[in-house]
């Protein structure tokens, strides 16, 4: 294919390529919207994880609550 007939090509339309650029462009924003989503559902989730092993009676003691005195 000479350098005339990709011009030709190109300007009749047969190399438009800005439809795989629009589905690649959307498909990378919709994968970084989703690694958010799932970022800020796994962020959640952990602190909620952490206050209930906060809340875990077992090592309230004595000794636990006036370790530092």
């Amino acid at each position: 294919m000479t350098i005339q007939e990709l011009i030709q090509f190109k300007y009749t339309g047969e190399l438009d390529q800005t439809i795989s650029y629009v589905n690649v462009t959307i498909q990378a924003v919709s994968v970084l919207i989703g690694g958010l989503l799932i970022w800020r559902f796994m962020s959640s989730w952990q602190r909620k994880k952490k206050l209930e092993r906060r809340r875990n009676p077992f090592f309230e003691s004595a000794y636990s609550k006036h370790w530092r005195k």
